[in-house]
C-alpha cells in the first residue's frame, strides 16, 4: 500500500503518526526514491510518499463467500431473503420476510450495508446516506508486467480523492474516484456507469499511470458507500428495540473493518465490556455528509 501525499495534505502526516504509535511497519520515501521503485507512477504534485509493506488488498467477494462456507460449516443457518421493516416496541418476538418467513431470535443484528436506512427510515433515513461511486478497469498491454500486483502497489491520493489497485486477477489495472457520488438508491439505482465519470478517471490515469493514459476499458460498474454524517461507523442499539443492533455507516471502508467490527459489536451485545464509544453511537449521527473520518 503506497500512500501518496502532497506537501499541504495533513491526512498522511496524522496516518504516519497513527502507524508508528501502533508499531505498524512503513517507510517513508521521497519522490526520487519513489519514482526508482515504481517508475510506472506519475508523481505530479507529490512531495513524498509512504509505504506500507505489509498491507495488501482484500477481494470482498471471497472473503464473503469464505465467511458463510465456515459459518454453515460451524452450524449457522443460512437464508437470503428480504425482511421487512420491524414493528414493535421495546423487544423485538420476530421479523418477517417478503415471503412471509418468521424469525424468532433473542436479539437481532441488522448489519445491512447501503440497506440499512430503507429498512428504518424514520431513524435512519437521514443519517445514513448511500452514494454512487464509479469503478473502472482499465486494460495493460499484454504481456507489459509492470502494473501487476508484484511490480505496483496499491496507491492512493487522498488530496486528489483517487486510488488504484494493480492487476491482481488478470482483470484490469483499477482506478475509482473516491469523492462521495450523488445519492443513490441500492435496489433501482442505474448501475452503468457515466461518461463523465469515465473522463475524470482516464484523467487521473493519465495523471498517476501516464503509460496507461490511452488503456481500454475491460470493466466498469457502479457500487455504494453508505455515508454517515462523519463518515464513522454506526454501531448501536435501537431506540425502540432492547434487543435490536444496528451496525452500518461503512462509509466505503466498512468491509476492511469487518472482523473487529463483529467482534466489537458482539463484545456490546454480551455486555462483556464497557459500554458503546461515544463516535460510534446513534446520537453522533446528523443529518447530511462531512466526511471527517475517512
Amino acid at each position: 500500500m503506497l500512500w501518496l501525499a502532497h506537501e499541504d495534505d495533513p491526512y498522511p502526516v496524522k496516518t504516519r503518526e497513527t502507524l508508528a504509535r501502533f508499531g505498524i511497519s512503513f517507510e517513508t520515501l521521497t519522490t526520487d526514491e519513489t519514482a526508482r521503485r515504481y517508475p510506472q507512477l506519475g508523481l505530479e504534485n507529490i512531495s513524498w510518499a509512504m509505504l506500507e509493506p505489509e498491507s495488501g488488498v482484500l477481494l470482498a467477494r471471497r472473503a464473503v463467500q469464505a465467511v458463510v462456507r465456515a459459518a454453515i460449516q460451524a452450524g449457522t443457518e443460512f437464508l437470503q431473503a428480504t425482511v421487512t421493516t420491524p414493528v414493535g416496541q421495546k423487544y423485538l418476538d420476530y421479523i418477517i420476510t417478503e415471503t412471509g418467513q418468521r424469525i424468532s431470535a433473542g436479539v437481532y443484528v441488522f448489519a445491512c450495508g447501503p440497506w440499512l436506512p430503507r429498512l428504518f427510515p424514520d431513524l435512519l433515513g437521514d443519517r445514513i446516506v448511500p452514494t454512487r461511486q464509479e469503478v473502472f478497469y482499465f486494460g495493460p498491454p499484454p504481456g507489459d508486467s509492470r502494473f501487476t500486483s508484484t511490480a505496483l502497489p496499491t496507491w492512493i491520493d487522498f488530496k486528489d480523492e483517487a486510488y488504484g489497485l494493480p492487476d491482481i486477477e488478470g482483470r484490469g489495472v483499477k482506478v475509482a474516484i473516491d469523492r462521495h457520488g450523488p445519492p443513490f438508491d441500492p435496489d433501482s439505482g442505474d448501475r452503468v456507469v457515466t461518461s463523465e465519470g469515465l473522463a475524470e478517471a482516464r484523467r487521473c490515469l493519465a495523471r498517476r499511470l501516464p503509460a496507461l493514459a490511452d488503456a481500454p476499458v475491460l470493466e466498469s460498474r457502479v457500487c455504494q458507500y453508505e455515508n454517515t454524517s462523519n463518515g464513522d461507523f454506526l454501531i448501536d442499539r435501537h431506540p425502540d428495540f432492547e434487543n435490536v443492533w444496528l451496525v452500518g455507516g461503512g462509509s466505503g471502508h466498512g468491509f476492511k473493518h469487518g472482523p473487529v467490527v463483529g467482534e466489537y459489536a458482539a463484545a456490546r451485545i454480551e455486555r462483556s465490556k464497557d459500554g458503546i464509544e461515544p463516535r460510534f453511537n446513534l446520537e453522533s449521527k446528523a443529518s447530511g455528509q462531512k466526511r471527517t473520518v475517512y
